[in-house]
């Protein structure tokens, strides 16, 4: 099974978030049904609905075709990604206009602070998360399309 490695890779990261977006939107799509607050659901989710199966799949391209060389483990090629999107994911919400960065904290949709301290707590379990995910479980498709 060598044919075509880089496509049987692409596929392989693209499955886990294609998987859970779809679930995180039912959840948000229920919360507002259930709490009846407006929430811009669209705003947040379209992007990274469409934006992040890609980046996972290209991501496990790149760990593919680099692994020869630099010979990192794929939860720690994983884990690193959380470093690209976080910084291009706060330029696009800042100039959608969809957060506001203060001295002390950021305010999504001119209503929910969120403070630093909270949202660096969730990059570290994002961290963990991701190497998790890319351990086991993009690591398992991996080896089921013979490409780890």
């Amino acid at each position: 099974m060598t044919n075509h490695p880089y496509l049987r890779a692409y596929l392989a990261g693209v499955l886990f978030p294609t998987l859970v977006f779809p679930l995180l939107l039912t959840a948000l799509v229920l919360n507002l049904l259930a709490y009846g607050q407006p929430f811009p659901v669209e705003r947040i989710m379209v992007f990274p609905l469409a934006f992040a199966p890609a980046c996972w799949g290209l991501w496990n391209v790149l760990w593919l075709a680099s692994r020869n060389r630099t010979h990192l483990p794929l939860g720690l090629h994983g884990a690193i990604l959380p470093f690209l999107l976080m910084p291009l994911a706060t330029v696009l919400a800042k100039r959608l206009g969809v957060i506001s960065l203060g001295a002390h904290s950021v305010t999504w949709f001119q209503a929910i602070q969120v403070p630093y301290a909270v949202i660096a707590c969730a990059f570290t379990f994002a961290l963990v998360m991701y190497y998790l995910v890319w351990k086991y479980i993009i690591g398992f498709v991996n080896r089921v399309l013979g490409i780890a």
